[in-house]
């Protein structure tokens, strides 16, 4: 294979009782059927809320066995809960062995390697990272030995949080630490990508459309599908606007290319709960 088409969807949210999201999702499928990239990755929050319904992550299942090309899945926080960090206190919802299993059960690994067109595609569960759960330590042993056998091949990271905002040594804040892999599992993370040729890292969970390049690695963050989040909640970033994320990986490069699907409409937060006129 000389071209692999990858289509990077994240922050879906998907549950019943939320048909504007449903509805996007919708559009996204349309434009799926009429591109026929070779995989889609969604990188988190498949699902509005895994952990307190169940019922939302079949149902983002169903939807997603829809689709006419083949998916890859990542959890999110809102799908298997969120990891502890230095800065704020524990979070309401925090992840658990549990949470990450029903996710499993549903959507298969957590965590997958594969190769296409030259490269390394490596998926990562963020939300583990600096919980202390056995997983944590089972990934990052799992990390290392895939790492290992990627010969100098270029690498692209899939994950649900970003790794940074602008450089790996950025502050925990208390304000933000939330949307960041968290230190110290972010300092070991970057520390072993250091060794491989890492090209790419495609994140998502900020729900802002962000592209830099940190030291000749590209930083990629996809929107969400679903739903923007107001100002008055988050500090703009990026850009606020629903959409998904077109990669082409060649042997020699990739291309990135920014896009929403035809019809997608970007729906505000507040609007997911306001009563119907």
């Amino acid at each position: 294979m000389t071209e692999f088409r990858l289509t990077q969807i994240s922050d879906t949210h998907l549950a019943r009782r939320l048909p504007l999201l449903s509805d996007n999702f919708a559009k996204l499928s349309d434009h799926l059927d009429a591109t026929r990239p070779d995989l889609v990755v969604n990188t988190g929050d498949v699902a509005f809320d895994g952990p307190a319904g169940p019922e939302d992550l079949e149902f983002a299942r169903t939807l997603h066995e829809a689709l006419p090309v083949p998916c890859r899945y990542l959890p999110g926080n809102h799908d298997i809960g969120d990891n502890p960090t230095q800065a704020c206190p524990n979070p309401k919802q925090a992840v658990t062995e549990k949470d990450r299993q029903a996710f499993i059960s549903v959507f298969g690994d957590d965590r997958w390697r594969f190769e296409a067109a030259g490269w390394c595609f490596v998926g990562l569960n963020s939300l583990v990272m600096n919980s202390g759960l056995i997983s944590e330590a089972e990934q990052f042993d799992w990390l290392a030995c895939e790492l290992a056998s990627a010969n100098g091949k270029p690498v692209a990271l899939f994950l649900h949080k970003p790794l940074f905002l602008n450089a790996p040594d950025d502050p925990e804040l208390a304000a933000t630490a939330i949307r960041y892999v968290p230190m110290p599992a972010r300092r070991r993370l970057v520390e072993m990508l250091r060794n491989v040729n890492l090209r790419l890292v495609a994140s998502g969970h900020v729900h802002q459309r962000r592209d830099f390049t940190y030291r000749g690695v590209r930083h990629v963050w996809a929107p969400s599908t679903g739903f923007v989040i107001p100002d008055r909640m988050q500090d703009v970033i990026g850009i606020k606007e629903v959409g998904l994320v077109e990669y082409r990986f060649q042997p020699d490069g990739f291309e990135v290319r920014h896009l929403r699907a035809p019809g997608q409409a970007d729906v505000w937060l507040d609007d997911l709960f306001a009563p119907a006129t």
